[in-house]
């Protein structure tokens, strides 16, 4: 190699000038840190399922009822809009549920709002059939359920779970908590047959009377000098007290016939086969969810230190327990990242400065934290996050990370061994083998590239690997041969 090729290029520049490498070095670190510290922080990577759902609900009826009735028709519907990959459907008892499946490329918002239009379009439902429900399903960011249990009625039991969402919610780090496993509140209304037989009268008629008395609608508006008055009749009624009062029947002379005067009127659940149970005893869950820049492990903390809390208010015999806490396989991948990352460097630097020397040791490990932390400018805007993948990722970069610093380190040594300077040892050694570390690290990347090209729900989650395994290797290849050569040639060891 000539003198001429030594002095020239940008590998040789970098490593006579210290400032330059030192400050890319600085900001990648410096930089890395402290966006690491604001990277959005989750269990799982937040991704749209593309999946559009529609549910109607048709009490009382058989699965092929709801096929004929219900499935058939939004079939027909959605299947052939654009943007549309695959239709399935499910019958069960009282419920059809259609799932269509869009492809990558659409626009989900747009074909969710064609099929809302089209489904509302269906004029061939069943007279008793409910509303239809058009979702564009999400995945929900759940960190843990709170089970409460107890020997204990129903009743108090709900009104003790929903005292302890309550107090959740309340905390300001904890944003959404949601019942689960709870059956919903019904007014039952027991009209014995004689009653009706005596008045005259019908379930038919008096539910109608019922559906009547018991809305809320808006009314529109009047426009005055002051300004727009709303108009909203509020009938709405939620109580079985109020139930209670319905007028029935009202007579020329005044007299009132209510609801209460001919039927029995409580409150209730509705009656379902599904029944949560904790330990044995019957138990209702609170499940809470991280939102926005929460992180898994803030959200559990939060719900513990409320638990901690709340649990001598809780009645005799009620108990709390929590459950799959994400948090906690996020807490244990993380510390396994972290103790790897430690344990690695540390074997770097011992067997390097073993068998070569300490310094050389030194700057040839610093190319992992180089390489992760600045890994952490970049991912952002590739959507990427910290979450069990991309921890992961990491954990399978951080053995191949340093090896072409390694290669570079080492040779660069072999040429301070056989009596040149620092410099021209730095700038021989790193350029020598520049070409094989690159088509190294090339290999690598493209072994990688395959997972970007899955299809469906499993390809958004498996393509935040190759984003991290790429994005690290690029900056180890960038610390390798521009700023490794740099701290080489500027190290001085051995008396030279």
């Amino acid at each position: 190699m000539s003198d001429e090729t030594i002095r020239g290029g940008p590998m040789a520049w970098m490593a006579r000038h210290g400032v330059a490498p030192n400050l890319l070095m600085l900001i990648l670190l410096v930089g890395g840190f402290l966006a690491a510290r604001r990277i959005k922080q989750e269990v799982f990577p937040d991704f749209q399922l593309d999946i559009v759902q529609i549910t109607v609900a048709y009490p009382g009826s058989s699965p092929e009822e709801i096929e004929r009735g219900i499935i058939l028709s939004i079939e027909e519907a959605v299947r052939g809009l654009d943007g549309v990959k695959e239709v399935t459907a499910v019958a069960r008892e009282g419920v059809g549920v259609v799932r269509a499946e869009l492809f990558e490329s659409a626009n989900a918002q747009k074909v969710y709002q064609d099929i809302r239009q089209e489904v509302d379009r269906i004029r061939t439902f069943p007279e008793d059939a409910e509303e239809p429900d058009v979702t564009l399903l999400e995945r929900r960011r759940q960190v843990l359920t709170v089970e409460v249990y107890g020997e204990v009625g129903e009743w108090a039991l709900r009104q003790t779970v929903e005292m302890v969402r309550d107090r959740l919610l309340s905390d300001p780090e904890i944003t959404q908590a949601e019942l689960v496993g709870v059956r919903n509140y019904e007014v039952h209304i027991e009209v014995p047959e004689e009653n009706l037989r005596a008045y005259g009268l019908t379930l038919e008629g008096i539910a109608r009377r019922v559906a009547a008395t018991a809305l809320e609608l808006p009314g529109g508006k009047i426009e005055t000098r002051g300004g727009e008055i709303l108009l909203r009749m509020t009938e709405r009624r939620e109580w079985a007290k109020e139930f209670a009062e319905i007028p029935i029947i009202t007579t020329p002379g005044g007299s009132v016939l209510r609801l209460d005067d001919i039927a029995t009127v409580r409150e209730g659940f509705e009656d379902t086969d599904h029944l949560g149970t904790y330990d044995g005893v019957r138990a209702m869950g609170i499940a809470v969810y991280r939102v926005a820049d929460q992180t898994p492990i803030g959200v559990s903390r939060a719900v513990r230190r409320v638990m901690a809390e709340l649990e001598p208010e809780l009645p005799p015999g009620v108990h709390y327990a929590i459950r799959r806490d994400m948090s906690e396989i996020y807490r244990e991948r993380l510390e396994l990242l972290l103790r790897n990352a430690a344990l690695g460097l540390t074997l770097v630097m011992l067997l390097l400065g073993l068998f070569l020397e300490a310094r050389l040791a030194f700057w040839v490990g610093m190319g992992i934290p180089v390489s992760f932390l600045g890994a952490f400018l970049f991912l952002p805007g590739a959507g990427v996050t910290i979450n069990m993948v991309s921890m992961f990722a990491f954990i399978v970069s951080l053995g191949i990370v340093v090896d072409d610093a390694i290669v570079i380190g080492e040779n660069v040594y072999a040429y301070r061994q056989q009596g040149l300077g620092p410099i021209e040892a730095a700038i021989r050694g790193a350029r020598e083998v520049a070409v094989p570390v690159s088509f190294s690290i090339l290999t690598n990347i493209v072994a990688f590239l395959p997972l970007l090209s899955v299809p469906g729900v499993m390809g958004k989650i498996w393509r935040v690997i190759p984003l991290v395994v790429i994005t690290v290797f690029s900056i180890s290849w960038l610390e390798a041969l521009f700023i490794l050569p740099s701290h080489l040639a500027h190290t001085h060891s051995g008396g030279r």
